[in-house]
């Protein structure tokens, strides 16, 4: 079992970065694909980036595509979501996910809000 928590949410202004961090434990993050998810109420989650076991492959969704970056520190157990160009439709909470086969997903945070004002 994995234990995945969120950080670094927050509001920030149209144009800002924030950068998420998701610590993982009981279980090393290593053998998996760490990914993340953002819901606005009302609406159904959806894939934002996700990173292969190894780093070598990262996916993201066309929406924060060249202004997202999902990186990961295996030793630390850490994943991240560097947000630069934040606009208000970025506005969700964002979660952290961890998965031992794509596209299932096992494990999740409990989320973290990002509110990005006009």
């Amino acid at each position: 079992q994995v234990q995945l928590v969120e950080s670094g949410g927050g509001l920030v202004q149209a144009g800002g970065s924030l950068r998420l961090s998701c610590a993982a434990s009981g279980r090393t993050i290593r053998s998996y694909t760490m990914g993340w998810f953002r819901q606005v109420p009302g609406k159904e989650r959806e894939f934002v980036a996700a990173m292969s076991w190894s780093g070598g492959g990262t996916y993201y969704a066309d929406s924060v595509k060249g202004r997202f970056t999902i990186s990961r520190d295996n030793a630390k157990n850490m994943a991240y979501l560097q947000m630069n160009s934040l606009k208000p439709e970025d506005t969700a909470v964002y979660y952290c996910a961890g998965a031992r086969k794509t596209p299932t997903y096992d494990w999740w945070g409990q989320g973290t809000q990002v509110t990005v004002s006009s």
